[in-house]
């Protein structure tokens, strides 16, 4: 069945009058609407306004304007069924066999963080997916567009066979039920957060309504919208299948808004120790490098410039680097970019890289590098989430802002002011340590970590021997309390001369005392900082 009507209402305008002009010279006729109904015609168009095939003006400032039988009786009716074409024939509708919608940009607009409640509610569109789903449903005898980028294969089609193939159909239907899913998840999620905190804000003093869950932080329905930004080589293993999704974030450093200036594509590990590598270094104000090996820090380091805080980061562990990414959080200049191309590494992140650098990491074919922009040093926007089988996992991030000042030291021993700012150098560092976690650092530098161990007496004696001599007069810090005083034992042993864990295990007494003896000084946070 050839197109012969095309019904046309797009908020995003790019090519719409190209393919307008390609449907008019293959003789569809065109109806339209608002804004889109006037560029067509200021563009020659040959074009029906939808309130004159619908016998009933926009009203409702534009509200009310496409939801008319003669539009919807248009598009849903079934062309293989007499009784619907009779119907059709009795009450003057003509079909419409193309609908071509894109919506009004809600995303966009509630992107802005100091939207008002009313201006997002504004940008629900109504009509639009009313037409979209329309289509969608009776896509055997209706092509409906939702995407631009769509336009040039679909003209070309019609102006090759005058019709859409059923596959046609059939791809064009599943691409708008997942346009407008990702249009009500992006409003239901929304009204869910930002949404329900404005208004929470404005009835202050209300009661909220019995079983409403309105004082909770997570909505009873999670509704999440991820776009597919590319399809992945493979995932953490080559037998694997990958692809990797944005959530459309506009705001803060995060992965997923990263733009490559150069190197081979990113797989599936690349951007998961990317993330690790980012997450870590928007911990601190000063300059500061990480070098990450399979989501865990290897090597971290600050200094006065970010040359001198990557060699440090790179003498931590110069044997793990190799083929690692590094993170830094301040511009990559040459004096830096010159010692980064001395070994192999996967990717470098920076907030930008100065023309010279570029010069000189380009020469690498390969290496990928990832510019982030000033770096934000807040968490990610939403929930942090992890899937398991038949579920999801859903927390705040871990963005306690830890104050040193108010650590409680236990010893009687306390740690100087040199220790004290190495110990919250080390405890940054060790939030971001697969537990059970320990990192002894000294100077603003990592010397030995311990990642993902079974018990953490092993995670010490891990990071203590990676530290070798210079661990004497180090710090160390762990992620969670000591079930036993056996790692204040090691640390003792080694020369560590203070330590920062969270406490509260029923042991800790047995600990200090341990402490103590040992003449090291502890202090305890009362955060506990797993990452599994």
């Amino acid at each position: 069945m050839a197109v012969k009507r095309a019904l046309i209402s797009v908020y995003d305008k790019r090519g719409i009058v190209e393919l307008a002009q390609g449907l008019a010279a293959l003789g569809v006729e065109i109806i339209s609407t608002g804004g889109t109904y006037r560029t067509l015609q200021a563009a020659g168009v040959p074009v029906r306004e939808v309130a004159e095939v619908a016998g009933f003006p926009e009203i409702l400032d534009g509200r009310v304007k496409t939801l008319q039988p003669q539009i919807h009786a248009g598009i849903l009716a079934i062309r293989s069924n007499p009784a619907h074409m009779a119907q059709l024939a009795e009450h003057g509708v003509t079909p419409i066999d193309l609908v071509v919608v894109n919506l009004y940009p809600f995303r966009e607009t509630v992107a802005n963080p100091a939207v008002t409640l009313e201006e997002a509610i504004e940008k629900i569109d109504i009509g639009g997916p009313t037409m979209v789903r329309a289509a969608a449903k009776n896509y055997q005898d209706v092509g409906v567009i939702v995407n631009p980028d769509r336009y040039a294969d679909v003209l070309a089609e019609l102006r090759a066979t005058g019709d859409l193939s059923l596959r046609t159909r059939f791809a064009l239907m599943l691409e708008a039920f997942q346009h407008t899913a990702v249009y009500d998840n992006a409003i239901a999620g929304w009204l869910a957060t930002r949404g329900r905190e404005i208004i929470a804000a404005r009835a202050a003093g209300e009661a909220p309504p019995a079983g409403s869950g309105a004082d909770s932080p997570f909505p009873q329905a999670l509704s999440l919208t991820f776009t597919k930004v590319q399809e992945l080589r493979y995932g953490e293993n080559p037998h694997q299948l990958a692809a990797f999704y944005s959530d459309g974030t506009a705001a803060g450093t995060v992965i997923a808004r990263a733009k490559q200036l150069h190197g081979k594509e990113l797989s599936y590990n690349n951007i998961n120790d990317a993330h690790a590598a980012l997450e870590l270094v928007k911990e601190f104000t000063e300059p500061a490098a990480v070098a990450v090996k399979h989501a865990n820090p290897c090597g971290v380091a600050v200094a006065p410039t970010i040359a001198e805080a990557y060699r440090k980061a790179c003498e931590a562990d110069t044997v793990s680097i190799f083929g690692g990414i590094v993170a830094l959080n301040r511009p990559c200049d040459r004096e830096t970019a010159e010692e980064l191309s001395k070994i192999f590494l996967e990717i470098v992140i920076a907030p930008s890289f100065e023309p010279d650098a570029l010069k000189v990491l380009e020469k690498k074919k390969n290496l990928r590098l990832l510019e982030v922009g000033p770096i934000d040093p807040n968490p990610p926007a939403g929930f942090d989430m992890k899937r398991v089988g038949g579920g999801l996992l859903v927390q705040s991030w871990d963005a306690i802002a830890e104050d040193p000042a108010a650590w409680k030291a236990v010893t009687r021993t306390a740690p100087t002011a040199e220790q004290l700012r190495d110990l919250a150098f080390a405890m940054k560092v060790c939030k971001h340590v697969k537990s059970n976690a320990i990192v002894v650092a000294k100077g603003g530098q990592t010397l030995g970590v311990g990642a993902g161990q079974m018990n953490r007496i092993d995670a010490a004696r891990f990071a203590i021997k990676q530290a070798g001599a210079n661990v004497k007069g180090a710090v160390l810090a762990s992620d969670a309390f000591f079930p036993f005083p056996d790692v204040v034992e090691a640390a003792g042993e080694a020369g560590i001369a203070a330590i920062v864990q969270p406490g509260g295990s029923i042991r800790d007494e047995e600990s200090i005392a341990r402490a103590d003896a040992l003449g090291i000084a502890m202090v305890f946070t009362g955060v506990r900082h797993f990452r599994h």
